[in-house]
């Protein structure tokens, strides 16, 4: 029976011409309906005339109000309902439509009242269905629809085949797609397609790589689809010559005007290290979205260039695009890795601002820039406020209480995570091993270690051994950990060499410190941190001459010495200072205010430790080299700018020298200021003329 409008509107639109014969109707109905209004008056014109019982015509009129008038889906359930047999193509319309609205349980729903009519499904029906179980990840389902397939004799259908290979992609079974690609006997670019996003999906970039080379030689066609795939692997595994090639593709074909595959390489090259090629292409694109702002602030983050990702960050605001989650993982890690509190506090408030939704990405890396900014208290409340957390969350916690010496925190947070019931990774053991270095916890190091294996499953990596040098070393055992690296299973490397030569510097050990370089210079032999360090020992001890000549060997190398590089954040920008460095423009009123800092020292009992002088230096330039350190300008200048009794924090690219040390901790109790300094290995938190690490770093 024929479904009449309820209610038609009280002006009528001008009469309606009669429909032409049958034939027709799909025309007459798609051309006229605009809205829901033309289509209440064209179906009551169809039922008067009789033409409403066609089923043609009753299908013609489902597809106008499911799939292009918006708001009409119910009045197309209507008509369906009015359909005394609807055929297989009434179904796939109203399949088409629920996943349209976002309904895919309602289509899943649909196909199975379908089946229970007896209502024979066609290749449209499945590749529709196949496509809910996609979205649904309904991997069961799928497999019976695929079962359902074959008894219709239609799983060789291409667009049966396709909609089969998403499905088994998406639910994760890349095999059974990869199967049923390579028994095709013929594939179009949207199968290719199909299988790129398969393994794109499941994070396998080597196959999508590999995929689109295959491609190449069959002489395959393929089109921004399938660029962007291969793009977003290329960058993933740094594949730069494929993604030049890519690129001179789409500038020989006059494919810029996509702004999405434009995009796509400007993430590829930035990815692969080519950062300023990546910010020339952005550019000079026409108009950028935030993905394109993002995949450039990524960019820089991701190549350490910190400074430029966070100016990025602020032409972004002034070009009033609102940031989305990526942008601001990759702008809190900036201003985690520079020490920028003041501009990643303004992210968070932001995020609270905005209302935006805090992922797990998001929340960890919140957690991470708090406790890369020493806030600990912060990173533990954030922490405690994710609404959902993964191992990688506890881990970053973990690390951060590590790095800020709160070994026995750690341990007790590492604890908490087991009885949460998430498992520890190779990453968790890194920062409880951590832990245990910094806070001098050697026998429990030992049993963690013992038991990643045989209790966890995780498998000792390099950075495990590591961890273990530096908490034997750490703790004075110097000769127990040389033989601990001489009994390894794998083959140690110049790290951990270098880890056992720092902890020869702390405590003074040349014959160890010697070996230790021995066997770093067949490694890595143009490292000038190692030299400096054996350099060192030799002064601590009192061996000058030895100490020089190491210096002269690098010269004979020509081996340069890293600067000492430290960064203070004031009013949200960052100032960077060098060591014995005047290219600051204030720098002869920061160098009065060194020589001021270090003469009240000296009232408070201060005596400069010229050992960490440069060994060049003349024997009275030796004090004053040690006073230019990077740290104490940094420190100067922050008390310079700074309100009283604001807290000053400092970034350094090295490891906090003894003098730098002690003298910070006088500067804390005589000007009374909290001053917190990350080196390259810990935290330091000077208040009172005392040091959170309490001299064991």
């Amino acid at each position: 029976m024929a479904f009449a409008p309820a209610v038609l509107p009280a002006k009528p639109a001008p009469p309606l011409p009669q429909p032409p014969p049958a034939t027709n109707h799909k025309t007459i109905i798609l051309e006229q309906c605009r809205t829901l209004r033309d289509l209440h008056q064209i179906h009551a014109r169809l039922i008067k005339t009789g033409s409403a019982r066609l089923p043609s015509v009753a299908e013609n009129l489902l597809e106008c109000s499911a799939l292009l008038i918006p708001g009409s889906l119910d009045y197309a359930l209507e008509i369906f309902r009015a359909v005394p047999r609807p055929h297989a193509q009434a179904y796939n319309i109203l399949i088409r439509a629920f996943i349209r609205s976002n309904s895919p349980q309602e289509a899943l729903g649909l196909f199975l009242r379908m089946l229970a009519c007896s209502v024979p499904p066609d290749k449209h029906t499945f590749s529709c269905v196949l496509k809910v179980c996609s979205r649904l990840r309904a991997l069961r389902d799928g497999k019976q629809v695929h079962a359902h397939a074959v008894k219709c004799g239609l799983p060789s259908e291409e667009f049966v085949v396709n909609s089969l290979i998403h499905l088994y992609a998406s639910c994760g079974e890349v095999v059974v797609a990869r199967k049923l690609f390579d028994g095709m006997p013929k594939r179009g670019i949207v199968t290719w397609n199909a299988m790129l996003a398969g393994y794109f999906k499941a994070g396998d970039w080597g196959e999508v790589v590999e995929l689109f080379r295959g491609m190449l030689e069959l002489g395959m066609a393929f089109d921004e689809v399938t660029l962007i795939s291969v793009l977003t692997a290329c960058g993933r595994m740094g594949v730069l010559d494929l993604g030049e090639w890519i690129g001179d593709y789409v500038e020989a074909n006059g494919l810029k005007r996509c702004q999405n595959l434009v995009t796509a390489l400007v993430d590829m090259f930035a990815k692969c290290g080519e950062v300023d090629k990546a910010r020339r292409l952005f550019d000079e694109m026409p108009s950028r979205d935030v993905v394109a702002w993002s995949a450039m602030i990524s960019g820089y983050s991701q190549a350490n260039q910190c400074r430029e990702a966070l100016a990025l960050f602020h032409v972004m605001q002034k070009a009033k695009v609102e940031p989305n989650e990526v942008t601001m993982v990759s702008v809190l890690s900036s201003c985690a890795n520079l020490g920028a509190l003041e501009t990643g506090k303004w992210v968070h408030s932001y995020i609270k601002r905005k209302r935006l939704h805090v992922t797990v990405n998001l929340g960890t890396a919140l957690v991470d820039f708090y406790a890369k900014c020493g806030c600990m208290e912060s990173a533990l409340e954030t922490f405690e406020e994710m609404p959902n957390k993964n191992a990688w969350s506890w881990s970053v916690l973990i690390q951060g209480l590590a790095s800020d010496g709160q070994g026995r925190e750690a341990l007790k947070v590492f604890s908490l995570m087991l009885e949460a019931e998430f498992q520890p990774t190779d990453v968790t053991f890194i920062g409880v091993l951590s832990a245990c270095s910094h806070a001098g916890l050697v026998e429990e190091g030992q049993i963690l270690f013992d038991s990643m294996s045989s209790k966890y499953g995780v498998q000792p990596r390099i950075e495990h051994y590591g961890c273990m040098v530096d908490l034997l070393g750490r703790a004075g055992l110097i000769e127990k950990a040389y033989h601990f690296i001489k009994s390894m299973p794998i083959e140690p490397n110049a790290v951990v060499w270098r880890t056992l030569l720092a902890s020869c510097k702390i405590h003074k050990n040349v014959n160890f410190g010697e070996e230790s370089l021995k066997q770093i210079i067949k490694l890595e032999p143009r490292h000038s941190g190692d030299y400096i360090l054996l350099s060192n020992i030799y002064a601590l001890v009192g061996r000058w001459e030895d100490a020089v000549s190491v210096r002269n060997q690098m010269k004979e190398k020509g081996i340069t010495k890293i600067p000492g590089c430290s960064l203070i954040e004031l009013d949200g920008t960052i100032f960077e200072f060098f060591a014995e460095d005047s290219s600051h423009p204030q720098s002869k009123e920061i160098f009065s205010k060194v020589n001021e800092i270090i003469t009240k020292l000296k009232l408070a009992g201060y005596v400069p430790n010229v050992a960490e002088a440069r060994l060049d230096a003349e024997e009275d330039e030796k004090e004053v080299s040690v006073s230019h350190h990077s740290e104490k300008l940094a420190i100067a200048f922050g008390l310079m700018k700074s309100p009283p009794g604001a807290v000053i924090r400092v970034s350094k690219n090295l490891r906090i020298c003894t003098d730098c040390h002690l003298a910070t901790k006088l500067i804390s109790k005589v000007y009374k200021r909290e001053i917190v300094v990350r080196d390259r290995n810990r935290f330091h938190h000077f208040k009172y003329g005392s040091c959170s690490c309490n001299d064991y770093w």
